[in-house]
């Protein structure tokens, strides 16, 4: 009686609570709401992917399972159905269970990510390199190879960002200079900062790295597609933090050539 009373109370709470927020919402917030994490287009990015879901999975069943067992305690042995503590001082026999099953769990969990971590840290054998400087409150993009290298800052309108304007598409996250890599290549990128932490971060690409000043950190991509990835700074680092997005086009081979010809002859 109890239980079915709980039930439909926790569900018609849920319910309402879920109807006041998508009603609170505006139209436009709802819009960009989405589930889990982007599509990947990396290796990089699927493993992360595939390791996120294999993680919540697992803390899935055990949240079950033991939500479902407090539960089931709380109106199994209350105090109004005469229910009687338990006395005894231990069991060896629960202390190995609930040594051994979280021991397994965390080695379940701890192979795939050192394989991930590995994999991510392996910046040999790429075929470009990419310098990537975060300042206030931007990127300088340095294609060290290749004699390129140029800034790239928000272009998001004032008018719309005090509200004056409608927002774009691209709101927040339009620069005046993309970062453009070539499909299917390796891009060892090397992250710096010229004044305080900045973090490079474009989730469909994988990876975030901090930059920090005087201190070189690298990582990785290798896009299996081409098109165009946004990401922001991931590291709070001042009053313009949210003002530092990250545009990344992923072009054929032959086009990133001509970028980059149109670029040496623009410098």
């Amino acid at each position: 009686m109890i239980v079915n009373r709980l039930k439909h109370l926790l569900g018609a709470g849920s319910a309402l609570f879920s109807t006041l927020v998508l009603w609170a919402m505006p139209a436009s917030v709802q819009a960009e709401w989405a589930l889990n994490l982007p599509r990947p287009v990396t290796e990089i990015a699927r493993v992360q992917y595939d390791l996120h879901m294999l993680i919540m999975y697992i803390v899935t069943v055990i949240g079950v399972i033991v939500f479902a067992v407090m539960f089931y305690s709380i109106v199994k042995f209350r105090k109004s159905k005469g229910a009687q503590p338990a006395k005894f001082t231990h069991s060896t026999k629960a202390e190995v269970i609930w040594t051994v099953i979280p021991t397994l769990i965390l080695i379940v969990m701890a192979v795939p990510s050192t394989k991930a971590l590995l994999l991510m840290e392996d910046t040999t054998e790429s075929d470009m390199v990419v310098k990537v400087t975060g300042y206030q409150w931007g990127w300088h993009y340095d294609y060290m190879e290749d004699d390129v290298d140029f800034f790239s800052k928000l272009t998001t309108p004032q008018s719309q960002i005090t509200g004056s304007e409608t927002k774009g598409e691209n709101y927040l996250l339009e620069v005046d200079n993309h970062m453009v890599i070539p499909v299917g290549k390796k891009v060892r990128i090397l992250l710096t900062a010229r004044d305080v932490i900045h973090a490079w971060w474009v989730p469909q690409l994988g990876g975030k790295k901090d930059a920090i000043p005087g201190f070189i950190n690298e990582m990785w991509v290798r896009a299996d597609e081409t098109g165009t990835f946004r990401g922001q700074c991931a590291e709070l680092c001042g009053k313009d933090h949210g003002y530092m997005p990250i545009v990344v086009d992923v072009v054929e081979e032959a086009e990133y050539q001509a970028w980059l010809a149109s670029q040496r002859n623009s410098g």
